[in-house]
């Protein structure tokens, strides 16, 4: 077959051949890496908890507190893409085993805080640590599962963030009322429980993960060999690029145009889930029923991270479940702004949140429509990094512009910008995906002839 032909029909009935295989894989592996992102992001939000006392114990102005947060972000983004290069040569299991492991003793030590400048120096380790694990879990998901999969496989590893988010605040809240149990603060209650998990977590990911199918316990031989040349034949039919440099892809247009482009969806994600717990508390709640009302929105997360990447998965489709979500956040914020009364101003935030959230696993599935092996696990982490920033902007132009203005509903107006650029430019990244994919297959075509 013609590779311009092949483009046109990947091996999409293969991938379908074996659903008990696939269903066999995701028990395996879904609820056990969502399991950890679970507490990656209790850890990576904790410090949201802590302030409530933390500030006041430690002397921390708003500001020293602010920028330690987000200093988090600084740490991810420099060793993002080195975490999954290691990743690639040493392997799931030992990897992610160090990242837990890493990252639930910063966050233990965090407990000792006594200066802010102590505070800087274990928030920006903790991005160090924690730097790699979620490109790497999709970069693992392109050894386990065939393309049109993967979509619907982010979804469902994502919904165990939207959980730590429902849960994240009761869990918070109850830890800082063991204020002065055994000596210790409430604060240090929180970084001490938070982080014991990861520790234990990362020892048991020894005994539990398999790096790669070929040395996968749990697997028989032809499950194995029917997986390899599943896999093998989509990256043929789809001119995957293999860079044998895998700091290679980072020159790659497609990687670079992603890497901005992802910024809109953090940005937005990290700037709604910073200001809604504020933008609830001008209902005239009680912080109690405040932390009851922000389950509300992430279970909502949850159903749509299950939704819309499960029918991608069935139409074959990405832009549309990428671009329909994205604006329908945006507009859902801009609604909330301008709608009379807090019960319809609360929905439209609940329906802003799943509409950041729910495009995203599908989002996450273009990369690997042109990237493989090691040049996929650094173009991910390449991505992953730099959209991230999102997160200390948001964490710092978000609270700014509320002092500028005074107002709690301008960063709303703000975050809906954000997303409306970065739904639309879903456009211009596929379209650069066909291009490069259309000439790689000419230059095939060309090179069979001769």
């Amino acid at each position: 077959m013609p590779v311009t032909q092949a483009l046109a029909t990947p091996s999409v009935s293969r991938a379908r051949e074996r659903p008990d295989l696939i269903r066999k894989i995701t028990w395996r592996l879904i609820p056990y890496l969502g399991f950890i992102y679970l507490i990656a992001y209790i850890d990576r939000q904790n410090v949201s908890y802590a302030k409530l006392q933390m500030v006041g114990d430690l002397g921390l102005s708003e500001y020293a507190y602010g920028l330690g947060a987000s200093l988090f972000f600084i740490g991810y983004f420099l060793f993002e893409v080195p975490s999954n290069v290691f990743l690639e040569k040493v392997g799931a299991r030992i990897w992610f085993a160090r990242i837990m492991i890493s990252w639930g003793i910063v966050t233990i030590l965090l407990a000792l805080t006594n200066s802010t400048a102590m505070f800087y120096v274990l928030r920006f380790l903790l991005g160090v640590c924690e730097a790699g694990f979620f490109p790497g879990v999709l970069y693992v998901m392109t050894l386990w599962f065939p393309f049109e999969y993967r979509a619907k496989m982010v979804g469902s590893f994502m919904i165990y963030s939207a959980v730590a988010n429902a849960i994240g605040a009761p869990i918070g809240g109850m830890l800082l009322d063991l204020n002065g149990t055994l000596g210790l603060k409430g604060w240090q209650w929180v970084f001490m429980v938070t982080g014991l998990p990861a520790v234990i977590m990362g020892f048991v990911t020894l005994a539990y993960l398999d790096d790669r199918p070929e040395s996968a316990r749990f697997l028989t031989e032809s499950e194995k060999e029917w997986l390899h040349d599943t896999l093998a034949a989509e990256d043929t039919s789809m001119n995957k690029t293999k860079h044998d440099n895998p700091l290679a892809a980072l020159l790659d247009g497609r990687v670079l145009l992603m890497c901005f482009y992802y910024i809109a969806f953090p940005l937005s994600a990290y700037g709604l889930s910073y200001w809604l717990p504020t933008i609830v508390k001008g209902f005239g709640v009680s912080n109690t029923v405040n932390g009851f009302i922000n389950v509300i929105p992430w279970v909502i997360v949850a159903v749509a991270l299950w939704v819309i990447p499960a029918r991608a998965s069935v139409t074959g489709k990405q832009t549309p479940y990428i671009v329909g979500p994205a604006l329908f956040g945006a507009v859902c914020l801009v609604a909330s702004v301008y709608v009379p009364g807090n019960a319809l101003k609360f929905a439209f935030l609940c329906g802003a949140a799943a509409g950041i959230f729910a495009g995203q696993p599908v989002l996450w599935s273009l990369p690997s429509s042109f990237l493989s092996g090691a040049g996929a696990a650094a173009g991910l982490a390449a991505i992953n990094s730099v959209g991230n920033l999102g997160g200390f902007i948001a964490q710092n132009v978000v609270p700014w512009i509320r002092d500028q203005t005074g107002s709690n509903e301008a960063p709303m107006l703000f975050l809906a910008a954000c997303l409306t650029v970065g739904g639309l430019m879903t456009f211009w990244v596929q379209a650069l995906i066909r291009r490069k994919r259309s000439n790689a297959g000419i230059a095939l075509d060309s090179v069979a002839a001769h």
